[in-house]
This record gives C-alpha cells, sequence and structure tokens, in this order.
C-alpha cells in the first residue's frame, strides 16, 4: 500500500474532491522518508538546482521515495506544495528545480538518457 489513508478522508474522496492540503499531510504522515528527502531537496533549490544522492538507508525507505516519485498523483502534489519540479533518476537520486529552470541545459542534462546511463554504477544496478 502506498499511503496509510484515515478512513475519514477515504469517505470523502469517495464523495468528491479533496484539496491539495488534505492529501499532502497524508503523503507526508504516511512517507516520511520520501517527504524529508523532498523537502530538503525542495528548501535547497533556491534559483538552482538541489540534489539528494546518498541512498536510503534500508528497503523500507527506498520504497517510500520509489512511490512517492513514481506516482502522478503524489509527485504532483508534491511538486505543487514546494513550488518546484521534481527529477528522478534511480532509486535514490533526486533533484528539485524552480518552474523557471525547467527549459534549462540543468534541468535538460540531469533528466538525459546521458545522465540516467552515466548515474548507473554497478553498486547501483538493483534499486
Amino acid at each position: 500500500m502506498s499511503l496509510t489513508v484515515p478512513a475519514d478522508l477515504i469517505t470523502r474522496a469517495q464523495e468528491g474532491p479533496i484539496g491539495d492540503a488534505e492529501f499532502v499531510d497524508c503523503v507526508r504522515t504516511s512517507l516520511p522518508y520520501a517527504w524529508e528527502v523532498v523537502s530538503d531537496v525542495a528548501a535547497r533549490s533556491g534559483d538552482g538546482v538541489a540534489e539528494h544522492a546518498v541512498p536510503p538507508p534500508s528497503e523500507t525507505e527506498r520504497g517510500q521515495l520509489l512511490r512517492a516519485l513514481a506516482s502522478d498523483a503524489i509527485r504532483g502534489a508534491l511538486e505543487r506544495h514546494f513550488g518546484v519540479k521534481l527529477a528522478f533518476q534511480n532509486c535514490h537520486r533526486v533533484a528539485a528545480f524552480p518552474p523557471a529552470a525547467v527549459d534549462g541545459a540543468g534541468y535538460r542534462e540531469f533528466v538525459s538518457p546521458r545522465a540516467q546511463i552515466r548515474n548507473q554504477t554497478p553498486e547501483l544496478r538493483d534499486c
């Protein structure tokens, strides 16, 4: 399961839309490691890029990061909440870019096939 969702939030979601604030709070409490990584890179991004490139301490944390960044809904809510564009290369390499930098060379390089290939070292193949 990706998120631990309170029963009242599930009921409200079945009845109609829920706001980003409630959803983001659910993500924050359900995926604390992913929240920590994303909030850190978002806070450090400022006018440029901020990266996190430290492998997660366990499979639990790795799973949290993968779920947060692989889900369009979660990733989109985090991007809106923090006001950044998130980029993801593997099980631990995450970057935050200010929205204005998405058209820039730094973003294009981070999301390029070349950068993805260069980031595939033998010790990361199983991530």
